[in-house]
C-alpha cells in the first residue's frame, strides 16, 4: 500500500503552518508600525491587541508618561519582562489613577528556529512548563506596590513561540541559536492580584503557620530559588 504523497507528517504540517503565519506577519508589519508598536516586541504588541476592548485608547500620555492602554479611569501597562524599570512610573501613576500591570507567564512554549529570511526551519515543544508562581521572580522588584490601594497585578497564563536564529559564536549553550523574540499563541487563564492577601493565596494550603523557603519549595513543587522570591 502506498501512502498519499499529499499527506504530511504532523511535524511537517506544523512547520508549514508556522511558515504561513510568519509570512502573514511580515506582510502585516507595516500596519503594526502604524499603530504605535515600532519599538515594541511582537509579544507585547500582540498582548496589547488581545487585551484591548472597544473604547480603549492606546499609547496615551498621562501624568507625564506614555501608558499602553487607557480604559475609562483605568490605566493598563503590559510588561513582558522584568518589573524594575516600571517601578517609579507605576508608583507615580497609582497616586492619582487606578493602575493595572498585566504580566504574561508562559506555561507552554514552542521553540521555533528561523532562517535569516524569517522562514521556519524547525519547531518543537519545550519540555519546560511555566506556572503562575513564576511571576514572583519579577514581583520581587516591586513588592510594595501590591499594598497600594489603586494598584493591581493581572497575571496572564499564555502559550508562546520562542523565536531563534543562528548566530555562530553566540549563545554557546544553545549552539549558536539566539533568541530574537517571542510570539503569542494563545491565552489559557487570567488571575488578578489586588492585595498582598491575593498573592498569599498562591501559597500551598498545607504549609505550617511558620515555614522556610525549603518547606515552601517542597510544598509548592518549585525550585528553592523561586521560593525565596
Amino acid at each position: 500500500m502506498h501512502l498519499d504523497e499529499d499527506v504530511q507528517r504532523p511535524q511537517e504540517r506544523e512547520i508549514l503552518l508556522l511558515r504561513t503565519q510568519a509570512a502573514r506577519q511580515r506582510r502585516r508589519r507595516s500596519v503594526v508600525v502604524q499603530i504605535g508598536t515600532l519599538n515594541e516586541g511582537a509579544l507585547h504588541a500582540q498582548l496589547k491587541e488581545w487585551y484591548r476592548r472597544p473604547g480603549d485608547l492606546l499609547e496615551q500620555v498621562t501624568g507625564g508618561f506614555v501608558v499602553d492602554l487607557v480604559r475609562g479611569d483605568l490605566l493598563v501597562e503590559i510588561q513582558t519582562s522584568g518589573f524594575a524599570p516600571l517601578r517609579r512610573k507605576l508608583e507615580l501613576l497609582a497616586q492619582d489613577h487606578p493602575v493595572r500591570l498585566v504580566a504574561p507567564v508562559a506555561v507552554g512554549r514552542r521553540i521555533v528556529r528561523l532562517s535569516d529570511e524569517g522562514e521556519v526551519l524547525s519547531a518543537r515543544r519545550s519540555p519546560r512548563r511555566g506556572r503562575i508562581e513564576d511571576v514572583f521572580s519579577r514581583l520581587v522588584s516591586i513588592p510594595s506596590l501590591l499594598c497600594l490601594p489603586r494598584f493591581e497585578l493581572e497575571i496572564v497564563l499564555t502559550h508562546q513561540d520562542e523565536l531563534r536564529v543562528h548566530r555562530p559564536g553566540q549563545a554557546f549553550r544553545r549552539r549558536g541559536w539566539v533568541v530574537t523574540g517571542r510570539r503569542l499563541v494563545s491565552v489559557e487563564e487570567r488571575r488578578l492580584l489586588a492585595t498582598p492577601a491575593d498573592a498569599a493565596g498562591l501559597l500551598p494550603l498545607a504549609l505550617p503557620e511558620f515555614f522556610d523557603t525549603a518547606e515552601l519549595a517542597q510544598g509548592a513543587g518549585i525550585e528553592r530559588r523561586l521560593a525565596s522570591r
